[in-house]
């Protein structure tokens, strides 16, 4: 924990937590991080959104900042856009770090251990669900599971209008269309299940 001036309570830290992640799929090179801030540099969400700072998350992570991690949002904002990766100078795979990160949080917050707050998460798996269902997303389905799950009845039809819109000029169907490979589908989550 920090208290208002940015000092770490150092009683409050979990020296185990930077192996676990390193143990997560995508999270083993995170104790190769020296701190350089190429991460920084190079990301597009921190020029719009400093909460989201790579090194300052894995700076926490090794310290042992469990708690603050897994419960803050800035670990959800992660574009995926990669520009971190590829300039990395110790190949700690940011990208899948973040996601290995997510996916403790995912866990934790299952089990009751941590509260997720971001809203993220809620659509990933409307998304995920999708996908696993028709072998690609269905976006009416999916904004329409994500928005109840996160705002409710009342806030779905706060976007009536906006969804006859968006139908009208053809950007959503109506209808889902199935992929023909459905077996790859399953098989590809079947495998990422046995992992």
């Amino acid at each position: 924990m920090m208290d208002k001036f940015g000092i770490v309570d150092a009683s409050n830290l979990d020296p185990n937590f930077k192996y676990a992640i390193s143990n997560q799929l995508g999270g083993e090179n995170i104790k190769r991080c020296f701190q350089c801030g190429t991460c920084v540099a190079s990301c597009p969400i921190w020029e719009i959104d400093e909460r989201f700072n790579p090194r300052k998350i894995i700076r926490m992570a090794l310290l042992g900042m469990r708690e603050e991690v897994l419960s803050s949002d800035f670990i959800w904002l992660c574009s995926k856009c990669y520009a971190c990766y590829e300039r990395c100078p110790q190949d700690v795979k940011i990208t899948e770090l973040m996601g290995a990160i997510a996916s403790i949080a995912e866990r934790e917050g299952k089990e009751g251990n941590v509260v997720i707050k971001s809203k993220k998460p809620i659509f990933d798996k409307a998304f995920t669900n999708s996908i696993r269902k028709y072998g690609r997303n269905f976006e009416m389905k999916t904004i329409i599971n994500g928005v109840l799950a996160t705002k409710g009845i009342k806030g779905l039809l706060s976007y009536t209008s906006d969804g006859f819109t968006i139908l009208k000029k053809g950007k959503l169907g109506l209808r889902p269309e199935k992929v023909k490979e459905m077996s790859q589908i399953e098989g590809i989550f079947k495998a990422l299940e046995e992992k």
